[in-house]
């Protein structure tokens, strides 16, 4: 059983940034696919971006393509999120998920999730 807790969260500007991060425990980080999915109020999840299990591949929507960076360090079981140029759209609740195949962008691939963390982009 792997347990994420999302963390980094929080009230920023148009234009500005933030960091997600993710931490894992319960299992062997590096033998899944890493992904971020958000959550806008009043619509579906959707994915944002996956990262292979070395790290050395990563796969992003196109919304927030150029925008957002990926990562993971595999030997302190975490995973991150830089987000730059943030938007009013990028409004969601982001959810950390592991899973098997990459890239993990579908809920159906998703083994486990974390409890999500707010992030909020003021106009």
């Amino acid at each position: 059983q792997v347990q994420l807790v999302e963390s980094g969260g929080g009230l920023v500007q148009a234009g500005g940034s933030l960091r997600l991060s993710c931490a894992a425990s319960g299992g062997t980080f590096s033998a899944y696919t890493m992904g971020w999915f958000r959550q806008a109020p009043g619509k579906e999840r959707e994915f944002v971006a996956s990262s292979s299990r070395s790290g050395d591949n990563s796969y992003y929507a196109d919304s927030v393509k150029g925008r957002f960076t990926i990562s993971r360090d595999n030997a302190k079981n975490m995973m991150y999120l830089q987000m730059n140029s943030l938007k009013p759209e990028d409004t969601a609740v982001y959810y950390c998920a592991a899973g098997r195949g990459y890239p993990l962008t579908r809920d159906y691939a998703v083994n486990y999730w974390g409890k999500g963390t707010l992030v909020t982009v003021s106009s």
